[in-house]
């Protein structure tokens, strides 16, 4: 016990000495929590309360245009720029980078004109098939209605372009299911339909309640800090690598190993120290990384991180995570020459797993082909018990199934480490 002390001792000297792996165990993970999750906080505030940049040529300028510009504004996403009619695509595209605009729109001449002989077309036709003989139908099948033109600044992604397109073509069908109740309405009443009718298709819709599922049975909505903390506290301890990493490959090559074989003990005790220590370490990560996101979130205008309620099984976690980005960093420096070796194989296989283990890339969006390869990081199974508790509300019996791949997968880092330390003849 004394000697395994002492080693302990030792390591946490050459810990302090560190100042580069602190700064990556340490500083590295807290700027990345936070600028993360300001960007999703401001991705999430610029959809749902600042309202996007919407430039309109509106060369039509009749009812319908401009029925379909009320509604785009009624929506609630978008802040409209109105053009002046005789502007180009190049004046369109300088306009919006004068405004900071991403979108814009080009309704063009006769647009109203064209929906209302398409929705009276649609509604002769339709009244038609119901037995109501009314005028002719107009069989003139070259009856189509200009293009709306969507501009969109490059820059903006697919997944939110297509977002922006949707509130767009909803817009478009909201006011062309209105002119087709109104032109049925008069069509059948031979009258203009009630203002009080267009109000009650406006206000009368069918409302969505959102309501996140929890183990717990809870209805609170998780926030952008549940999400990113326990992803990049995950990551921090995997970086671990850079640190412990090197010091093995540092232990084996100064002929540490060889001094100790002359005395009465083992190398397994320095390895049983380094995982005693670099433990330590992860969960003194885990401490400072989630007091940043208690305490210092709410001053920096960011949701605060609200801890699970099963103090103990997050505890159980933090420490069976930790333990696997040990086993991982030993089992890396056995086996690497040099402690460059250990350095730059362990810093990419981490970036590596954290896109496999749905940190980097989130889970849902990865193709079914590299579900194999999710199985297969242990910071998937590490996440995923965060989640069990963060975002589920759950306790540690609940996500107990997480846990145990991830013992397994210790198991095996530590299998590893030992056959290779056996090889070298390090013990």
């Amino acid at each position: 016990m004394y000697k395994l002390w002492a080693c302990i001792i030792k390591d946490i000297k050459l810990i302090t000495r560190d100042w580069v792996g602190l700064s990556l165990m340490f500083i590295m993970p807290i700027l990345l929590v936070i600028v993360i999750t300001a960007l999703q906080v401001g991705t999430f505030e610029l959809v749902n309360e600042n309202k996007v940049p919407l430039l309109i040529q509106n060369n039509d300028n009749d009812l319908i245009s401009l029925e379909l510009e009320n509604t785009l504004e009624k929506i609630g996403i978008f802040r409209i720029i109105e053009l002046d009619k005789k502007t180009s695509k190049e004046t369109i595209a300088e306009k919006m980078k004068e405004t900071e605009a991403l979108v814009a729109i080009l309704i063009p001449e006769n647009f109203s004109t064209q929906v209302q002989h398409k929705v009276a077309d649609f509604t002769k036709n339709t009244l038609q098939e119901f037995g109501l003989e009314l005028e002719k139908p107009n069989q003139n099948n070259d009856l189509l209605v200009n293009e709306l033109t969507l501009y969109y600044h490059p820059v903006l992604q697919e997944s939110y372009r297509k977002n922006l397109l949707n509130a767009i073509r909803s817009a478009v069908q909201v006011v062309e299911s209105k002119q087709i109740i109104s032109t049925i309405y008069s069509s059948i009443n031979e009258t203009a339909m009630p203002d009080s009718i267009l109000n009650n298709f406006e206000t009368q819709q069918v409302h969505i309640n959102e309501i996140p599922v929890s183990r717990d049975g809870s209805e609170v909505i998780p926030n952008a800090a549940q999400h990113n903390v326990p992803a990049w506290t995950i990551f921090a301890m995997f970086f671990i690598i850079t640190s412990l990493g090197s010091s093995v490959v540092k232990e084996k090559n100064s002929g540490s190993s060889l001094r100790l074989k002359t005395l009465p003990t083992n190398f397994l005790i320095t390895i049983f120290s380094k995982q005693i220590t670099y433990l330590l370490v992860a969960m003194s990560q885990v401490f400072v990384i989630f007091s940043t996101g208690v305490f210092l979130f709410p001053f920096l205008g960011l949701p605060a991180l609200n801890i699970p309620t099963d103090i103990v099984g997050l505890i159980l976690v933090s420490l069976i995570s930790g333990w696997c980005a040990v086993s991982y960093a030993i089992a890396v420096g056995v086996f690497s020459e040099t402690q460059e070796q250990a350095n730059g194989f362990g810093a990419i296989s981490v970036v590596i797993l954290a896109a496999f283990g749905g940190i980097l890339v989130p889970k849902f969006a990865m193709p079914e082909s590299f579900a194999f390869f999710l199985k297969i990081s242990p910071m998937h199974w590490s996440l995923e018990s965060y989640y069990g508790l963060f975002l589920e509300g759950g306790k540690f019996s609940d996500i107990i199934n997480n846990v145990i791949p991830l013992l397994l997968i210790i198991i095996l880092f530590q299998l590893i480490a030992y056959i290779g330390l056996k090889k070298n003849n390090l013990i």
